[in-house]
């Protein structure tokens, strides 16, 4: 790492802090089923939350015109409706500060010749990640305002993993910085990293599906999905044909999820069987090790938040594992790619 480049380290390390903290808030958004309450979309004006009494009542009115209120929430009163209209507010603002973080010390870096033009070209992709992220959450909330009181799964989890690429490709440029000399590495590991990564980025893609299902709330045991069944006969049974169950149905989804934590745990552990007898970095070591120690904990609170049937805190827990585990296997891939 350079000195001239710290200043760029720090600004994208500090978007990925910004990136997390968003995600954790949009969990806590999710699962308290606040995403809905701010029916109207204002770059600038809704920056402000209602200030007074009358733009209350006001906001209140407008969340009375659409499904959410008319099909589930009609009981709510205005102290309610404040009580949901916060997190969603929150996230909004988060998502906005986000974008002047990333955008304004961008244009000073390129202004001031900062950027040589591979990272300028990196640091393009990441402003059209950003923008199209903010792009999926608008078009997310618009599915929950036309017929049916809750957003699409689809549109959910496209908004969701979008911000978890985000957050890694942030982390691979900084980490192109911090590390900039580059050495050979043997590919077959590189390699085994890249499908476990892949398949972790499945495993959260399921994930946002079981969060849009609601489909945390059904079959609550663990190992099996209920007393002496590897597969509840409802995964085959729900949508026709039966493929579809493991899209959009709330067993079949939940089975996918379920049993695909089994693989993402089989691929760190042959990562670490295939790197323990070899020679590596230091660091190297420690991206395996952190492996086995997230993909531990993550596991133990996805258990955990299924059979306590995802209690607030545990389903906050359970999103911030998945990220801490993407971060590790992006820290890993890099240290065996570059």
């Amino acid at each position: 790492m350079t000195k001239s480049n710290r200043p760029i380290i720090y600004w994208l390390l500090t978007g990925c802090v910004l990136v997390f903290i968003m995600v954790v808030v949009g969990g806590i958004t999710r699962l308290t089923h606040s995403g809905l309450s701010m029916s109207d979309y204002n770059l600038i004006s809704g920056t402000l939350p209602p200030m007074n009494e009358q733009e209350w009542q006001e906001a209140f009115e407008l969340y009375q015109q659409f499904p959410e209120y008319q099909k589930l929430n009609y009981h709510f009163t205005l102290e309610d409706f404040k009580s949901i209209y916060f997190w969603e507010w929150l996230h909004r603002v988060i998502g906005r500060f986000i974008g002047i973080v990333f955008i304004v010390p961008f244009l000073f870096f390129w202004i001031t010749k900062r950027l040589d033009k591979p990272i300028l070209k990196k640091c393009f992709l990441l402003l059209f990640l950003g923008g199209f992220q903010g792009f999926l959450g608008w078009y997310m909330v618009k599915s929950g305002l036309v017929d049916r009181p809750d957003v699409s799964h689809y549109r959910l989890a496209a908004h969701l993993t979008t911000a978890f690429i985000t957050f890694a490709y942030s982390l691979w440029v900084a980490l192109d910085l911090v590390f900039p000399s580059k050495k050979q590495i043997e590919k077959s590991i590189r390699n085994l990293v890249r499908f476990a990564l892949v398949v972790l980025l499945l495993q959260i893609v399921w994930g946002a599906f079981v969060a849009g299902l609601d489909a945390g709330f059904i079959h609550n045991h663990w190992p099996l999905m209920s007393e002496g069944k590897v597969i509840h006969e409802t995964v085959y049974i729900e949508q026709q044909p039966v493929l579809k169950n493991f899209y959009e149905g709330k067993s079949g989804v939940q089975f996918i999820h379920r049993y695909l934590a089994y693989v993402v745990v089989a691929f760190v552990l042959l990562i670490w069987y295939k790197t323990k007898d070899k020679a590596l970095t230091r660091f190297q070591q420690n991206g395996v090790k952190s492996l086995l120690i997230l993909v531990t904990l993550q596991f133990i609170l996805g258990v955990f938040t299924l059979i306590w049937a995802v209690p607030l805190w545990l389903g906050v827990l359970h999103q911030v594992g998945a990220f801490f585990l993407l971060a590790g296997m992006t820290f890993t891939l890099h240290r065996f790619t570059k």
